[in-house]
């Protein structure tokens, strides 16, 4: 009897699946109500990376992510592949912001051909994109190669 509820349960959890399209839809202010549960509740300050002298805040939001399959799900997880990404920088001590879209996908080739290298690591976690925005820890994984390329100065 057990047995036939744990080979249930884990049919359960292998059917749950992660759709890209859902990753990118931001809930506006109007769809939501007075309260937020505490599931779709997200701190902004994990959203949020700072340079090395705390005088710059970024925020990457998705734009686009492919249709391609992870490889070996079953060690990393669900994850998804950004190709592109709208980053904004905010200068702390002006109030200035700057926002700029890029194609990852596009730098990353170009790096490989001029530099003959590429960095990024653009599978993320479906679970650490937020309301559209990439949570701070996983910024340098998507900014690596613009960064190399002075595209981004952060």
């Amino acid at each position: 009897m057990y047995e036939n509820m744990l080979s249930e349960e884990k049919a359960d959890i292998g059917s749950v699946e992660v759709k890209p399209e859902s990753l990118l839809e931001t809930v506006s202010d109007a769809e939501v109500n007075s309260r937020v549960s505490f599931e779709e509740f997200t701190d902004e300050r994990t959203l949020i990376s700072h340079d090395a002298f705390g005088n710059k805040q970024m925020k990457i939001k998705v734009l686009e992510v492919s249709d391609e399959n992870p490889p070996a799900k079953w060690k990393f997880g669900d994850r998804v592949k950004v190709t592109k990404i709208l980053v904004t920088i905010k200068h702390l001590t002006t109030q200035e912001v700057e926002e700029g879209e890029f194609d990852i996908e596009t730098i990353e080739r170009e790096l490989a051909e001029k530099r003959h290298y590429t960095s990024t690591n653009r599978w993320i976690p479906a679970s650490d994109i937020k309301n559209g925005y990439v949570m701070g820890s996983k910024h340098t994984r998507l900014i690596s190669d613009a960064s190399a390329l002075d595209y981004i100065v952060f």
